[in-house]
């Protein structure tokens, strides 16, 4: 009687429907619901939330009386055990799909080529070679009388050696009466003036640092460059920090004037890397890192970068350092004269370069080169014009600069003038330039 209620008793407990099933518990009465269906059931689904989806309830068995109680019990253990199965590794995904994503956000290292490292290497080396220069002008106060020490200007230059030699452009040094250079580390040291060579726009000054803190810029040559191999400009443009600009060799053999006496500064460098005000005095290198030129202007109207740059080029630079640093002087030759502009002599019809000038403590004064005069009338009487020296042509300033570039002190040269309507040879016997203040 007792199994008999029991049996009964189970089969109205499991003839009524069954409820739908709650998220996200599932009952013992609705695994069992699920086992006892006669056609296999179809597949579970994970609900959005995560949960298991069980059978329509369509599918549900009436009675538990179709099937074989050991069939009936064992699909119910086994239901309920793959059901907490499935329910765990669900619950698992679910809690490992954060880790997993968050462990692939992963930060991308920065890649770069090998021309980028190039030129990242290349500055990080040779910035610490590479200093600013303040030039201080003593003003007085016009109201206090007060003698103040005023910025008048900056630049670039770079470190020669480790006796402390610093090598920059001479206007950017020009008219100062006290230097400062600053190192890459921020370190501030007052500057003496060792020399300096206003024809070639080149100075040399020497600071009392520690030789720990002085990189000397590797030197390299000039004399085999190409047009279009790149180029590197390090410098302080504007008071900036160090500034790298990057370009290439736009030409080769060009002549600019020199900004303090306007006398021609023969194969420079012209570079389209930026070089804007502050730049001057800093180095020029090639991509091996190298010195091959001082960046010393700009060709600019209004005084920014237009891609047209001009440097001296290193072959000059060392010859004018050697001789700043033994002697605090160039020992460069000179004829003695003053000589007319360009413009008079075409003017005139004429081609050389007129004598307006020769002092007679001068070579060509004592060779007996005539100057410019008047007569008793005040009617303009022409000098001598220099037509050739040793055999090359002259028909302008700047071709004579350019041969007293190549001849020594002490050394005579052969000087064909015009005086009058005929020519002549004048044997002169070349002397240094005066010293300069």
């Amino acid at each position: 009687m007792a199994a008999a209620a029991s049996s009964s008793a189970t089969a109205c407990f499991l003839s009524s429907p069954c409820p739908p099933p709650r998220r996200p518990r599932h009952s013992l009465r609705h695994l069992a619901c699920a086992a006892a269906t006669k056609s296999a059931p179809a597949p579970a689904a994970s609900s959005p939330s995560g949960s298991l989806a069980l059978p329509s309830p369509a599918l549900w068995p009436r009675r538990l009386g179709d099937l074989v109680p050991a069939e009936a019990a064992g699909r119910l253990l086994s239901s309920a055990a793959g059901s907490l199965i499935v329910a765990l590794a669900s619950a698992a995904l679910i809690l490992g799909d954060a880790g997993a994503a968050s462990a692939f956000v992963v930060s991308t290292p920065r890649k770069l080529q090998a021309d980028e490292l190039a030129t990242v290497r290349l500055f990080q080396e040779n910035t610490p070679s590479v200093v600013y220069i303040t030039n201080l002008a003593v003003r007085q106060d016009a109201f206090t009388l007060d003698v103040l020490e005023v910025p008048q200007g900056s630049g670039s230059g770079f470190v020669w050696d480790k006796s402390g030699h610093i090598v920059t452009n001479f206007h950017v040094i020009r008219g100062a009466s006290d230097l400062r250079v600053t190192l890459a580390d921020q370190s501030v040291y007052e500057a003496q003036v060792v020399g300096f060579d206003q024809d070639k726009d080149v100075a040399v000054l020497r600071i009392k640092a520690p030789k720990d803190k002085l990189r000397p810029i590797p030197v390299g040559v000039s004399a085999d460059l190409l047009v279009g191999q790149k180029v590197f400009a390090i410098g302080n443009p504007f008071g900036l920090d160090h500034t790298l600009t990057t370009g290439v060799i736009s030409g080769l053999r060009r002549e600019i004037s020199s900004a303090a006496t306007g006398r021609p500064i023969q194969d420079v460098i012209q570079t389209d890397a930026a070089i804007n005000p502050g730049n001057s005095g800093g180095p020029l290198l090639d991509s091996s890192g190298n010195l091959i030129g001082v960046n010393t202007a700009i060709y600019s109207p209004s005084g920014a970068s237009s891609g047209v740059g001009f440097s001296i080029p290193v072959d000059t630079v060392g010859g004018i350092v050697d001789q700043l640093i033994k002697f605090g002087k160039v020992t460069r030759p000179i004829l003695g004269i003053k000589f007319a502009p360009d413009q008079s002599v075409e003017q005139l019809g004429l081609s050389g370069v007129l004598v307006l000038d020769a002092p007679p403590n001068g070579p060509a004064g004592k060779a007996g080169l005539l100057s410019t005069k008047r007569d008793a009338y005040g009617r303009l009487i022409l000098g001598d014009i220099i037509t050739s020296v040793n055999g090359t042509k002259v028909t302008n300033g700047s071709d004579l600069y350019r041969i007293l570039d190549q001849c020594k002190v002490g050394e005579t040269v052969t000087v064909e003038v015009l005086r009058g309507d005929h020519k002549e040879k004048i044997p002169v016997v070349l002397e240094p330039k005066p010293d300069e203040s």
